[in-house]
């Protein structure tokens, strides 16, 4: 008989839950709620498991927040709880709650040449370090390395270091921002906020008075060529994402590739493909040619964090994965 085990994915506004099959790590009846609908993470698990019907004793669940002890507090939804009390609620004999870029880099082994687009490099080095980034609601960062045949995921919250100009204009920029911010992360210009504020950053920087636009406008007047000022952010914004992910590469030596989860690029892929994202990932002086061979992929997988933590589950549990 087949065993399962129970997979989320929760973020500020729905939880992604999905059965694990435990032997194959195949993903099936993935279902999404709304965060607004039920007053605890676990009153959700429990309709899910409900509605399933089967016996299911371990669970991971990846959540969009830091995960330090035992107590869990969301960033972006009031829920809190206890890991090892709602594990013994649930009856549960394991229950892993991780870090949202955690189950995105556990992900990474499972998938395939059909998950990914490739920008630029060549063949990833096999036992090599791996980088993953992405831009959404925020920037998530996470390495990956290989140990012993076991795959270790190191997150972090790489998003918020100081965001680096490199010209004259981002000079600007990050002037501008500052004296709004205060501290300007590399998070305040790569997520869908920031890229509302590299809009409104250029604007300003010319003596005019920016539009109040949110992240899918300034996306949307930049691909049907309506607005100059967001065609330049919306350019800007993938050329800092190459810089960011050179950086990243350069930090841990990541011959093993560097991967951006969905959230904001999956959006305007062509544009991307287009951009100067890859001549600015290899823009190091000195040290372009080590990152000249280094792969750069975009996930295209509908849900790398379900597939993410039921890798990290199966791992926990015994199951070989190199």
């Amino acid at each position: 008989m087949t065993k399962y085990a129970l997979v989320g994915d929760v973020g500020g506004s729905n939880v992604r839950l999905a059965l694990c099959e435990i032997e194959t790590g195949i993903i099936t009846q993935t279902k999404i709620f709304s965060t607004l609908q039920y007053d605890t993470l676990e009153k959700v698990i429990r309709c899910y498991l409900h509605q399933q019907q089967k016996d299911i004793q371990d669970g991971c669940i990846a959540i969009a927040c830091p995960i330090k002890n035992d107590w869990v507090e969301m960033t972006n939804h009031n829920w809190a709880f206890s890991i090892h009390q709602m594990k013994d609620n649930l009856g549960f004999s394991h229950l892993e709650i991780i870090n949202d870029f955690t189950a995105v880099s556990m992900a990474i082994p499972m998938l395939s040449k059909k998950d990914v687009t490739q920008f630029g490099g060549k063949v990833p080095m096999q036992g090599k370090p791996i980088a993953i980034y992405g831009a959404g609601t925020g920037l998530g960062v996470s390495y990956l390395v290989q140990v012993d045949r076991r795959w270790i995921s190191l997150p972090g919250e790489g998003g918020h270091v100081d965001f680096a100009p490199n010209s004259k204009e981002e000079t600007d920029i990050l002037e501008i921002l500052r004296s709004e911010l205060g501290h300007v992360s590399a998070e305040r210009i790569l997520s869908g906020s920031g890229l509302v504020n590299l809009y409104r950053a250029i604007v300003k920087s010319q003596g005019r008075n920016p539009k109040i636009l949110k992240p899918k406008d300034v996306t949307k007047y930049a691909l049907n060529s309506s607005c100059i000022d967001c065609h330049k952010a919306l350019m800007l914004f993938c050329i800092i994402m190459g810089r960011f992910g050179g950086n990243l590469a350069l930090n841990l030596g990541t011959f093993g590739g560097v991967y951006i989860a969905g959230g904001i690029v999956p959006r305007f892929i062509d544009f991307f493909k287009s951009s100067g994202f890859r001549t600015a990932f290899e823009d190091k002086g000195r040290f372009r040619n080590y990152l000249v061979d280094i792969p750069v992929y975009m996930i295209m997988h509908s849900n790398p964090g379900l597939l993410g933590a039921g890798t990290h589950l199966r791992q926990k549990l015994g199951h070989i994965l190199l």
